[in-house]
């Protein structure tokens, strides 16, 4: 086969002869104001731009198949309604709520998601570890133990009315955050959450969420904890009643954990062959609620239930101010990973299934969703994997699923709740517990990490740490503080290197890679791999001076005091500047009276700007002194590759003066090392002789 092969013969190109010869369209930049113009500009167009985008029901409305999506959406609501309800009850245990309102959580947001989501697969309500987030707010301000916190609106309630007031009001906040997020077109906040940081922040809330679990699996009595230490403390009063251990709650759990376990195994291993998944906690939380029924395990046994689950729903609630404030804190950061989860789960489904997900519109909806559920006392709602995944995988392709699993929910709540009364607690423990198998096994994730990123490695570890020991709403700001200095540290400290051409090429690639290099006599080719900026210019000027071998500042101080010397010595009265000398000084020569001077063996420099994306003002400082120290010591300096906006940014702050020209900057590498070439005869018949060697 034979390569292909290109030949362009061209002028060699700085940046002012390419201006010259070829000029620039004048275009008109627009201005801020020109912005907020657009943005106020109304015609019939953007009025149903706008709409449509803020029902999105509306686009995939209009292109339902019903003959083929219908029977596939009755049967993914149907199923995902079964476990919409085992997993609300289960989710309502972590945040320290009776488990009716686990119930609300999975009807009442799936309606207002239902009209503004822009996702068709996420299946909305409980997800454990923002239920999590709740529990610890709750437990702060309503202890298992002693009063509660000093709060008007607690006068004349019950515990648990109070934990539903905390509950419901922390999502109200915690649904106004999402809200106005997405109203300031701020869904790009997601992105500051990367993989590697969410991975570890769920990795951590699995950890925490089972250890939340083993009072309901071994059937103890203890007291929600929150804060610092948290699951420290858990553990510890876990393992000091240890030997009160309920042996039927074990029993239970253990057999729940296993089959259910063993079945979720063969759905995976077996899932292209399947229909649809075989439900299993949904069977075995009807078995055991059969079996508690009838042989009365809450009497017997003294196995924790259920209980009572009045059938209906409440009146509406408004949000407790005094409530706001004591848990601003703890709606931020549940507002963030409620966004953060349902987003990543919403956009792998998309991609799968070819449609367009839009994060704003998403904040909007989950806000809505959230501010909705809040006043019908219902606690954070975003999305559940396992959920999702049952969704899709059993047929469902709008959120008409959604919306049947919501009815599903409300039948449960209005009509048969009754009968998940007798269920053991243990069993809603245990199914949590199962369901937490894909997030703790993240923790493989490690040592991959490790070996291909360090800096990653660390921002998992750290956000996992932090979780652990302080809690899940400082660790996300440990998981951001370690991510934000990951990035710094990359930028800070980037890898440069020193380039040369491969030989008869235009290529040029770092020197250390490669055997069959040019590289010419007295030229360095110093490639800068990141935006250059305050923090990191003083470590690019150590770097250059390093691949260098000499400091440009001293070889000059040293060259001027040098130059003192040789004037007294010629009885020369002029002043210290080598230039204006009627002689020329070979420095790398041995000079007389034992003057020493470091000798430097490079004669020009060129820089590749190619990846320097910014400069600040600050480093354009920092670049200015080191280019007129190097151009004071007779290095010829050039720069390529420069980013257009970057030239016009050098000219508008005035970076060019009678040492520093424009005319050092060139279009690409080989123009510049061309043109330094044609400078120096004596290299270029080097050149000559390699490419015949070669």
């Amino acid at each position: 086969m034979v390569s292909l092969r290109y030949l362009v013969n061209r002028p060699v190109y700085s940046e002012d002869s390419f201006a010259e010869d070829y000029k620039k369209i004048d275009r008109k930049h627009r201005t801020t104001l020109d912005h907020v113009k657009a943005q106020f500009t109304c015609d019939t167009q953007r009025v149903k731009k706008t709409v449509c985008s803020l029902l999105p029901i509306i686009g995939w409305l209009r292109i339902y198949n019903i003959k083929k999506w219908l029977l596939g959406d009755i049967v993914s609501g149907i199923s995902t309604g079964l476990v919409a309800v085992l997993q609300g009850l289960a989710y309502c245990l972590l945040a320290s709520l009776p488990p009716r309102y686990g119930l609300f959580t999975a009807f009442f947001p799936v309606i207002i998601y239902f009209f503004l989501g822009t996702s068709r697969h996420i299946s909305v309500g409980a997800f454990p570890v923002l239920s999590l987030m709740v529990g610890a707010a709750v437990t702060r301000l309503v202890p298992d133990d002693g009063p509660p916190v000093n709060i008007t609106g607690f006068e004349g309630l019950t515990q648990d009315q109070q934990r539903v007031m905390v509950a419901a009001s922390a999502t109200f906040l915690m649904g106004i955050f999402q809200l106005a997020m997405g109203l300031l077109q701020v869904g790009f906040i997601v992105t500051y959450l990367s993989d590697t940081l969410i991975s570890g922040y769920t990795t951590a809330a699995a950890v925490h969420i089972l250890v939340s679990q083993l009072k309901f699996v071994f059937g103890l009595t203890v007291p929600g904890l929150s804060g610092p230490l948290s699951l420290i403390y858990t553990l510890e009063k876990v393992f000091v009643q240890i030997d009160k251990t309920n042996i039927a709650s074990l029993v239970i759990s253990i057999i729940v954990m296993v089959v259910v376990f063993i079945v979720k195994e063969l759905n995976e291993r077996f899932k292209a062959k399947l229909p649809v998944p075989i439900p299993i906690e949904v069977i075995m939380t009807i078995i055991i609620c059969g079996i508690s029924y009838a042989f009365q395990f809450d009497q017997k046994y003294q196995v924790e239930i259920v209980g009572d689950i009045p059938p209906g729903y409440e009146p509406p609630m408004a949000p407790n101010m005094e409530v706001f404030q004591q848990t601003v804190g703890d709606a931020f950061p549940m507002a963030i990973v409620g966004f953060a989860v349902a987003f990543s789960v919403a956009k792998v489904y998309a991609i799968k299934h070819e449609y367009h997900i839009d994060g704003n519109q998403e904040l909007i909806a989950l806000g809505l969703s959230n501010i909705f559920g809040a006043s019908f006392k219902c606690f954070a709602a975003s999305t559940a994997l396992s959920r999702t995944a049952v969704q899709e995988s059993t047929g469902g392709k709008t959120q008409i699923a959604g919306l049947l699993s919501a009815i599903i929910v409300m039948i449960v709540t209005l009509s048969i709740g009754f009968l998940l009364e007798p269920l053991p607690k243990a069993v809603l423990g245990a199914v949590v517990i199962v369901n937490l198998k894909g997030m703790l096994m993240q923790v493989r994730d490690v040592p991959y990490l490790w070996r291909k990123d360090p800096p990653d490695c660390m921002v998992w570890i750290l956000t996992f740490v932090g979780c652990l020991l302080l809690g899940m709403d400082f660790g996300v700001a440990v998981g951001l503080g370690a991510e934000l200095l990951s990035v710094v540290f990359r930028t800070q400290f980037p890898r440069c290197s020193v380039l040369a051409s491969i030989s008869g090429t235009d290529i040029y690639r770092d020197r250390k890679d490669y055997l069959n290099i040019f590289e010419p006599e007295g030229v360095k080719v110093f490639r800068i791999p990141s935006p250059i900026y305050f923090a990191n210019i003083d470590f690019f000027r150590n770097k250059l001076n390093e691949y260098l071998g000499f400091n440009p500042l001293r070889v000059l101080r040293k060259r001027n005091k040098a130059l003192q010397k040789i004037r007294k010595l010629l009885n020369l009265d002029q002043p210290i500047d080598f230039k204006d000398l009627p002689i020329q000084i070979n420095w790398n020569r041995e000079l007389p009276a034992n003057i020493i001077v470091p000798k430097v063996d490079v004669h020009s420099l060129i820089l590749d700007f190619a990846a320097v994306s910014f400069i600040d003002i600050s480093a354009l400082k920092g670049l200015k002194t080191t280019l007129k120290e190097l151009i004071r010591i007779e290095v010829e300096v050039y720069i390529v590759a420069c980013d257009m906006y970057i030239l016009e940014k050098l000219h508008s702050c005035k970076f060019f003066d009678s040492e520093i020209k424009s005319s050092m900057f060139f279009l690409t590498l080989h123009d510049a090392m061309l043109s330094v070439l044609e400078k120096d005869p004596v290299d270029l018949e080097h050149q000559q002789r390699s490419e015949k060697v070669t």
